[in-house]
């Protein structure tokens, strides 16, 4: 889907101005696709409800129905919603978060079936440490569906919000500059199992899962 052309915010990374960020989040409620920053990288966001939002999201990044989603997070009291936790999964979680890294989790029935990886039925989660996101995610009150903003063909995540502009700007509905925010993409790490397996390094430190 083209969209004329994307709407372009400045926000601030640490004071994160109001206004701005209630626009925001009425176009992700009226079915938008954003591009937002995190502490790690720039991601793609939409309201996990909207399918026509998730179906674009697919398309800019050619991603096939394997993809495992992640549902971004303003803290951990929304995760049983989503995600199956025991105790010690909860411990593990309260311990990394806010921090860069995506947990993979079994998923409940609350998370739509297209989300999901179809055969294991699990959810990315994720609790970002950045203020813009924060701000968002209190405004919205539900978590954003959400991908790294790798595109096709592509090994790192996109880092420049004017070239993301240039490149996106007939794709998503927003762009908020809210500065550099590195180049890599999160440590994945799998908690489905006995035991934490690190399923890719990123910018989060790793060696406590190993």
């Amino acid at each position: 889907m083209e969209v004329d052309v994307s709407q372009f915010f400045q926000i601030h990374p640490d004071n994160p101005q109001k206004r701005l960020i209630t626009q925001a989040v009425e176009i992700l409620k009226e079915g938008g696709v954003i591009v937002y920053p995190t502490d790690c990288a720039y991601a793609l966001g939409c309201c996990l409800e909207n399918k026509k939002a998730v179906d674009r999201i697919r398309q800019i990044r050619r991603l096939d129905d394997k993809h495992n989603f992640t549902l971004v997070c303003g803290d951990l009291s929304v995760i049983s919603t989503y995600a199956k936790v025991d105790n010690s999964v909860y411990r593990l979680l309260k311990a990394h978060t806010p921090g860069a890294y995506t947990f993979i989790l079994d998923a409940t029935s609350e998370v739509p079936r297209r989300l999901l990886h179809p055969k294991r039925r699990t959810i990315g989660i994720r609790v970002p440490d950045n203020a813009i996101v924060a701000a968002l995610l209190a405004e919205l009150g539900e978590p954003i569906m959400s991908t790294s903003l790798i595109l096709p063909d592509e090994t790192v995540p996109l880092t420049d919000p004017y070239d993301i502009r240039d490149t996106l700007q007939h794709h998503v509905d927003l762009v908020i500059d809210g500065g550099f925010c590195g180049m890599e993409a999160t440590s994945v790490i799998n908690l489905t199992g006995d035991e934490p397996e690190v399923l890719r390094e990123g910018a989060g430190n790793i060696s406590v899962f190993n």
